[in-house]
């Protein structure tokens, strides 16, 4: 007995498990199945609704392909029926070309009509423009065409009217009793095939386009904007001759999925379905879940916090601190009791910015919060200044209403010194290349300066011979001593101008005007210039307005230019070793900044090649043998620093052009 009632005992265990089974069956299978339904009637709907569209488009399409067919056959008939009366009434030219006028007139995308004879020769021309021979613009399987009085047309050509403006020309053969009386040309500009022939609903609901079998679009309307290539049609156009095709884009995008009220009173209802067997479920677990996510959340806030290196700042609408996370602690050196709810002054501003702070905390209590971050500098709790970058941004709650502030502050003393370090460097650099350059044309001023030194010799050996002879000529002791004195002066401003272009000093940005830098380097760039008899050609605008710039940087960035278009002209012969430098101002209507000065070098040397352009101004990168590879890298660094730029393109004449352009001082 104990064992039939153990049995018995699973036996019902079984059924109420395989009861609970069903009993959840019946409702997953009917979540299923809402969810068949969920999907496919609006997917259905939604293609039930793009064949309808598609179908349209289809049909409007062929409706304009027959409207644009029957104006032009309707044009070839008017024309044909001016041909009968020519022959039949012998006008002349001056009445044909009155009933052209006339038919352009109510035709406005007729381009031109031109009438032949039968020897080709043309009578009449709506157009001064000139055509090209029939013969060479119709095949042979054409003119045969002609010939048996078919209209042929031509594949379209560009016109003189502007870029992408088509012509479409066809031939209409005047015959009579089989022999050629001969032809009217008549041209069509195909875009204004579709501004006149096609509706203007059509045009705004598509984008219709004229194609050759390429796709090759030579004519495009598109009123109500470009098309989605989502409703696409092609038709073609009997023109023969020429196979172009009327393609219609339609601008309408998919239909959208929830297209009827039908469809969404469903998905509500199936949503609703399948919310209500879910929430059971999701209220039981809710609050354990709450609980785990709480402790998680909170436990990954203080580890994130703690391992920020970027200070977080927060206040109210007062102005009170009301966060700061550990970053910014260790970054004052102050503990988050010492500073939170304190309003300011705060203990970490420094005196001597006080009235910063409070010009920014004024702003920030009436809205303004900046774009951009600011810099400013903070104290330590030691009275230690360091550098800060602050962003500011409103702090808004889960209701969307602002309760504050939120900063975020960064130490920048690392980033300072090391762009205190780049400065120091690329000064260094900009040294360097100063003396590089005074040694290639060390030679050279050696050179230059043995003239004037040797002509004041021979004048001053002339002076004293005369006083040792007696003679007493005060005029001619005075041209003497002069021209010693001349050219003691002209070696004098060699030397001077070497001197300021070698000397360290640190940069200093004035108005400095770009006629005197180029006048006052012309000596050291005539130096370069003489041993490969290379000719300098001046262009300077008269009048040009100064720039803000340092001088001796401008100089050297003209030397280093100057010498390696100099250096670019080696090989040419004597007559191509010309020199031109120009300035002008750039015109301000063109821009959206203010004028610039643009500084031209032209040379008409070798050129550059196009791999050689891609790492032009890297460092380091250099085409010389002997060549260190930061000349024009450090000529882009001066003109960038200016707030300029540094551009080269090839010039037309052969060579290269290389111009840097500077902003007028304001």
């Amino acid at each position: 007995m104990l064992g039939y009632t153990s049995g018995m005992t699973n036996f019902s265990t079984i059924l109420n498990w395989q009861g609970q089974k069903w009993r959840w069956l019946i409702p997953i299978l009917l979540v299923l199945l809402f969810l068949a339904t969920l999907i496919w009637l609006p997917w259905q709907a939604q293609r039930m609704e793009a064949t309808d569209r598609q179908e349209q488009l289809i049909a409007d399409t062929l409706w304009v392909e027959q409207a644009i067919q029957f104006q032009l056959n309707r044009n070839e008939e008017i024309l044909r029926l001016i041909g009968a009366e020519i022959d039949n009434s012998h006008l002349p030219p001056n009445a044909v070309l009155e009933r052209f006028r006339t038919l352009m007139k109510s035709n406005h995308e007729i381009q031109r009509i031109v009438w032949f004879d039968e020897n080709d020769s043309l009578l009449a021309s709506t157009s001064d423009a000139p055509l090209p021979p029939k013969a060479t613009l119709i095949p042979a399987r054409g003119q045969s065409a002609l010939a048996h009085g078919k209209t042929q047309c031509m594949p379209p050509s560009l016109g003189t009217n502007g870029k992408n403006a088509y012509l479409l020309s066809c031939h209409i053969p005047l015959v009579k009793d089989g022999q050629a009386k001969g032809s009217i040309v008549i041209s069509y500009r195909l875009a204004g095939i579709l501004d006149e022939m096609v509706p203007w609903w059509f045009a705004q609901d598509n984008q219709i386009s004229l194609i050759d079998p390429d796709e090759k679009v030579y004519a495009d309307r598109s009123a109500g904007g470009s098309g989605k290539n989502v409703y696409t049609h092609i038709r073609a156009l009997d023109l023969p001759g020429t196979q172009l095709s009327l393609r219609t884009n339609s601008n309408k995008s998919e239909p959208k999925l929830l297209a009827n009220l039908l469809v969404l009173s469903v998905i509500l209802l199936s949503i609703g379905l399948i919310w209500s067997l879910a929430a059971l479920w999701r209220d039981i677990n809710r609050r354990l879940a709450a609980e785990g996510a709480l402790r998680q959340q909170v436990a990954f806030r203080a580890a994130m916090e703690n391992s920020l290196v970027t200070g977080l700042r927060a206040r109210d609408m007062e102005g009170r601190l009301t966060y700061v996370n550990p970053a910014f602690c260790k970054m004052v050196e102050r503990t988050a009791e010492e500073i939170v709810g304190r309003i300011p002054p705060m203990p970490y501003w420094a005196p001597e910015a006080i009235a910063e702070y409070q010009q920014r905390f004024t702003q920030l209590l009436a809205g303004t919060v900046p774009s951009e971050g600011f810099e400013t500098i903070y104290q330590r709790a030691n009275g230690e200044r360091f550098p800060v970058l602050i962003y500011e941004s409103p702090l808004v709650n889960e209701n969307g209403v602002q309760t504050g502030w939120m900063s975020s502050i960064l130490e920048i003393s690392e980033l300072k010194r090391a762009q205190d370090l780049s400065r120091q460097q690329e000064e260094k650099l900009h040294a360097s290349a100063r003396l590089a350059t005074m040694g290639e044309i060390a030679s050279m001023l050696a050179h230059e300066l043995n003239q004037p030194l040797a002509a004041i010799s021979s004048y001053t050996t002339g002076a004293v011979n005369l006083l040792e002879a007696g003679n007493s000529d005060k005029e001619l002791m005075l041209q003497a001593l002069g021209k010693a004195n001349t050219q003691a002066q002209r070696a004098g401003q060699i030397i001077r101008s070497v001197h300021e272009f070698v000397k360290k000093r640190e940069p200093s940005r004035e108005p400095v005007s770009i006629a005197a830098v180029i006048d006052e380097s012309m000596p050291l760039i005539e130096l370069q210039a003489q041993p490969f008899y290379v000719a300098i050609q001046l262009s300077i605008e008269p009048k040009l307005s100064p720039v803000l710039a340092d001088r001796v940087l401008l100089e050297q960035v003209l030397l280093n230019l100057t010498r390696n278009a100099i250096e670019a002209m080696q090989a040419n012969s004597p007559a191509r070793r010309i020199l031109r430098i120009t300035a002008e101002t750039a015109n301000p209507h063109e821009q959206d900044g203010p004028a610039l000065i643009v500084v031209s070098v032209i040379d008409q040397g070798h050129g550059i090649p196009a791999d050689v352009a891609e790492k032009l101004f890297s460092p380091f990168f250099s085409t010389k043998s002997g060549g260190m590879g930061m000349g024009l890298k450090i000529c882009r660094t001066a003109i960038e620093f200016h707030g300029g730029t540094l551009t080269h393109r090839d010039n037309p004449a052969g060579g290269t052009i290389f111009r840097f352009a500077l902003p007028v001082s304001q």
